[in-house]
C-alpha cells in the first residue's frame, strides 16, 4: 500500500499541491486527472521520490519512503511527464544503463532488452542513438526501463504521449494484466477515455486540492452524469468550452 497522508508543496510561497491524502491499493488502477497546472505531477514527482514533500510523509507498506529512499526507488517504475533520456545514446545502452543501475545481470538484461525491444518494435532501430528517434520511440524506451526490473509500484505521468495506436491498445491491456498481478498503479492522463477504461477509481485534482476520489461509476451516480468527460468538465472546468471554442473560430475568421 502507498499512501500519501497531507502532503503540501510549494514553491517559494506558492503551493503548488496543498494537503493531498489518497491511498494507493495494489491491483487498482487510479487515474489521476486535472487541469494543466492543476499539481499531478509535482505529486507524482515526490511519489517518485525526486521531489521532498514541504509538509505531510508519502509511506509505503507503512513505512515513510525517505527512511530508505534507495530500497524504495528499488520497486518503483517511472515514466515521467518529459522524455527525459541521454539521447546520444542508443535504446540498447540506455536500457543496459539502467538495468546495471537496478543490479540485474547482463545475462537477464539481454533477454530482457531484447524482448522488450521487439514487442515495442524497436528491434531494428535499438542500435541507433536516440536522437534520431521520433518522440513516440523515445516514449517507448522510457516505458521499457520502467518495466525493466519489474517493479511493485508504477508511476506513469502521461505514459501514451507521442505513441501510436497500436502501442497505446497495448500498454492499456498491459497495464490490465498488471493490475491483476497486484501491482500499484497511478496513470496521470488528459485523454480521459482511456481512464475510463483502464482505471478502477479516478481522482481528481484541481489548483493543487483534491476534489473527487471515487469510482467513475459512483461519481456517475452521486453526480448524476454519463461520462467521466462531464463529471471532469463539472469538477474543474471554467467557463464554457463551446462558447470559447466560437470566439477562436471568430477570432481567426476576422479579415480586418
Amino acid at each position: 500500500m502507498l499512501e500519501l497522508k497531507a502532503i503540501t508543496k510549494r514553491y517559494s510561497a506558492i503551493p503548488a499541491v496543498r494537503n493531498v491524502s489518497f491511498v494507493l491499493k495494489p491491483g487498482e488502477i487510479t487515474g489521476y486527472l486535472g487541469p494543466n497546472g492543476a499539481g499531478k505531477s509535482t505529486t507524482i514527482k515526490m511519489m517518485a521520490g525526486l521531489l521532498d514533500p514541504t509538509k505531510g510523509e508519502i509511506l509505503y507498506r507503512g513505512h515513510p519512503i525517505h527512511s530508505n529512499l534507495f530500497a524504495y526507488k528499488s520497486i518503483i517504475g517511472y515514466v515521467p511527464e518529459q522524455s527525459e533520456v541521454y539521447r546520444h545514446l542508443s535504446a540498447w545502452d540506455y536500457l543496459f544503463m539502467v538495468g546495471r543501475l537496478r543490479g540485474l545481470s547482463d545475462r537477464l538484461l539481454r533477454a530482457k532488452v531484447t524482448d522488450l525491444m521487439s514487442f515495442f518494435g524497436l528491434s531494428a532501430e535499438m542500435d541507433m542513438a536516440m536522437a534520431s528517434y521520433s518522440k513516440g520511440m523515445v516514449q517507448k524506451v522510457l516505458i521499457a526501463s520502467a518495466l525493466l526490473h519489474d517493479p511493485e509500484v508504477l508511476l506513469l505521468d502521461e505514459p501514451l504521449s507521442g505513441l501510436d495506436v497500436t502501442t497505446a491498445l497495448v500498454i492499456k491491456d498491459l497495464l490490465m494484466l498488471l493490475a491483476r498481478e497486484r501491482k500499484i498503479i497511478i496513470y496521470s492522463s488528459h485523454i480521459l477515455e482511456v481512464v475510463e477504461k483502464v482505471c478502477s477509481r479516478v481522482i481528481i485534482i484541481d489548483r493543487g486540492i483534491i476534489s473527487a476520489d471515487d469510482s467513475v461509476e459512483n461519481l456517475s451516480r452521486l453526480m448524476n452524469l454519463p461520462s467521466l468527460e462531464e463529471i471532469f468538465s463539472r469538477l474543474v472546468v471554467r467557463g464554457d468550452p463551446e462558447s470559447t471554442a466560437r470566439g477562436i473560430v471568430k477570432s481567426i475568421r476576422r479579415e480586418s
